[in-house]
């Protein structure tokens, strides 16, 4: 028989690609999702892209009558459905706490009542801050934030007296360091469900992704990923605008690595009641990723450094995959360049509004870009 599994945000761009690899490989898929007009635009309807044999119920994960219909014969749960965004979530504040800690709070009571056998949890690498650094003298630091004056005077790097940090792969050990009301709200996901699921004996694992892309993701949504966010302005004919001086590095991981490790993730009782990084294993400037974007879109455009801070923003954070690598037998597939050749040929047929300017003026005039 085949197991049925829920995933609230399902009909969003990693729920989607989630739903596509739990039914290639047999199992039944049930998708909660509340349409937002922020994500799905503003007569949002079933996607053209979610797989057809998905069950949707358009619903909130607020709504304690749509969560106890969603989990009718249910399995196990995949909990995505989160507002994203590290800069709308500093003055959006009640949406996100609301949305992100009491809708997983709601989800959790619905489970107490009807628990399932397995819980996974889509967390996120921003709740590190700051990834792991080395001192010069070779020394780890678990614990740093840039000061505003540093900020004020674009000394972007993170620096003692005897020189700079180096950053260098972060493991899942490393101190929790909240720099945004997203990373908290993560973080409180993570905490709820593994708190709860050891209580109750529901077997839970969160999954910390790093920065997902690929197809489906919201063009039209200012506060998306950075490379979607990129492709709005590129397909407009705009420059991409970076923050400080582009040579912030992250881990960029492909929307289908992330769903296999979803589903080795389900299939594992290795990863119950673990924390597990998902990413690439790679680190690339956020600069070289705006100019190779551009090049395989075949956009003749060059990035523009805004040298501004985004308060809530970190300068380097990328994946320590062993653990993912041990306990679920994961390893990124998806190369770089032909998930960046995959992108752009699915962005060919794509609208994008470009709001990415309305958005940074938003933060500007409430003081939180520097």
């Amino acid at each position: 028989m085949k197991k049925k599994v829920l995933i609230t945000g399902g009909a969003g761009f990693i729920g989607s690609h989630l739903a596509d690899e739990l039914i290639l490989n047999g199992y039944e898929v049930r998708a909660l999702d509340s349409l937002s007009e922020q994500v799905h635009g503003p007569d949002a309807t079933r996607p053209d892209y979610l797989h057809p044999d998905v069950e949707l119920i358009v619903g909130d994960v607020r709504d304690p009558q749509a969560v106890r219909r969603a989990l009718e014969g249910v399995d196990a749960v995949f909990h995505f459905a989160a507002m994203v965004g590290v800069g709308q979530s500093m003055y959006e504040i009640k949406e996100y706490t609301d949305v992100n800690n009491i809708g997983t709070a709601v989800l959790l009571e619905a489970l107490i009542e009807k628990p399932v056998q397995k819980l996974v949890v889509a967390s996120s690498m921003s709740i590190y801050g700051e990834g792991l650094y080395k001192t010069a003298s070779g020394e780890l630091v678990q614990e740093c934030e840039r000061s505003l004056d540093d900020l004020k005077k674009q000394q972007w790097n993170l620096r003692d007296v005897v020189g700079e940090f180096a950053p260098i792969p972060t493991p899942e050990n490393k101190k929790p360091n909240l720099s945004s009301i997203y990373a908290l709200s993560k973080y409180d996901q993570e905490r709820l469900c593994l708190i709860t699921g050891r209580a109750y004996n529901i077997p839970t694992t969160a999954l910390r992704f790093f920065n997902v892309y690929g197809t489906r993701q919201a063009l039209s949504n200012p506060y998306t990923g950075v490379l979607a966010i990129f492709a709005s302005r590129l397909l407009n004919d705009n420059a991409p605008l970076i923050f400080e001086d582009g040579l912030q590095k992250r881990d960029f991981v492909h929307v289908k690595d992330v769903a296999r490790a979803c589903r080795l993730a389900l299939e594992s009782s290795q990863a119950d009641g673990e924390v597990i990084n998902i990413g690439s294993g790679n680190q690339y400037t956020i600069a070289e990723i705006a100019t190779a974007l551009a090049q395989v879109m075949g956009k003749n455009i060059e990035p523009q450094l805004t040298s501004k801070y985004r308060v809530g923003d970190i300068r380097h954070c990328f994946a320590d995959l062993g653990k993912a690598r041990n306990l679920l037998g994961y390893e990124p597939r998806v190369r770089f360049d032909e998930g960046l050749k995959e992108l752009s040929e699915w962005l060919e047929g794509q609208i994008a509004i470009d709001i990415v300017s309305k958005a940074t003026e938003e933060l500007a005039s409430r003081g939180l870009t520097v």
